[in-house]
Order: structure tokens, then sequence, then C-alpha cells
């Protein structure tokens, strides 16, 4: 009896986080907002779901599968998120209006594609070379 309500526990916890996830996909504002939703949001509630599978089953096979999978989900979501926010942010793609700090700004530098520890003047002379060069050619 404990087991049942522990597995369900955890596949409803882990039901509701995936929910959640959805949710803030579709409520978020921006790319950034929507990706830290789902990357943390639905990993976690599917490791739950995956917990309780390995709860209800009770089988050495199974919870090597699923701790496995939950392993994987921890530690390839994450990086992910954070590569896809990476190459949006250097694209270009607008911060939500009501976004209070960029510690990004100014220490992109458009012509070598580096973060830089000094601020870089906006009117770096490189970058807008750089710029015209791939205006130029396309």
């Amino acid at each position: 009896m404990a087991r049942e309500i522990l597995v369900m526990g955890l596949f409803l916890v882990g039901a509701f986080l995936m929910f959640l996830a959805g949710l803030g996909l579709l409520r978020m504002p921006d790319l950034f907002l929507r990706m830290s939703a789902t990357s943390k949001a639905g990993s976690l509630g599917a490791g739950l779901v995956l917990l309780g599978a390995v709860v209800f089953f009770q089988d050495w096979g199974i919870t090597a599968r699923a701790l496995a999978t939950i392993v994987f989900l921890f530690l390839t979501a994450p990086v992910a998120a954070h590569m896809i926010g990476r190459a949006a942010y250097f694209d270009g793609v607008p911060l939500w209006k009501g976004t209070v700090r960029d510690d990004l700004r100014g220490h992109y530098k458009l012509s070598t594609h580096r973060l830089e520890t000094q601020v870089t003047p906006p009117t770096d002379k490189e970058s807008i070379d750089a710029a015209v060069e791939s205006i130029d050619d396309h």
C-alpha cells in the first residue's frame, strides 16, 4: 500500500512538473525564459516519473535503465539548453523587454566571435568590417 502511494506521488509530481514545463513553453515571453522553464522542469519531471517506475517494478534491469536515462537527461538537457541559448544570444535574438540584467552585453566581439573580459566598444572597427563583409558576401 505504501509503495503504491509513493509511486502515485512520484508520477503525479513528475507529470505536474512536465505540465509546468509545457505551460512555461507557451507562456514565457522570450526564448531564453522558455528554455529555462522547459529544461529544468521537464528534466526533473521526467526523472521523477522514471523514479516512480523504478519503485513500482523493483527490477534490476528496469532500475539500471531508468537510472541511466535519468543521468543522461540531467547531463544533456542543461548543456543543450545552454548551447542553444548561447547561439541565440550571439545571433541577436532579442531579450524580453522586462529583462533587468544582461551580463554579456558589450563582452562579445563580433569579429572573433569570442567573449572578452574587457567591455568591447560598440563601434569596434573589426566588428563593423566583419559585418560589412558578411553582408557583401550575400
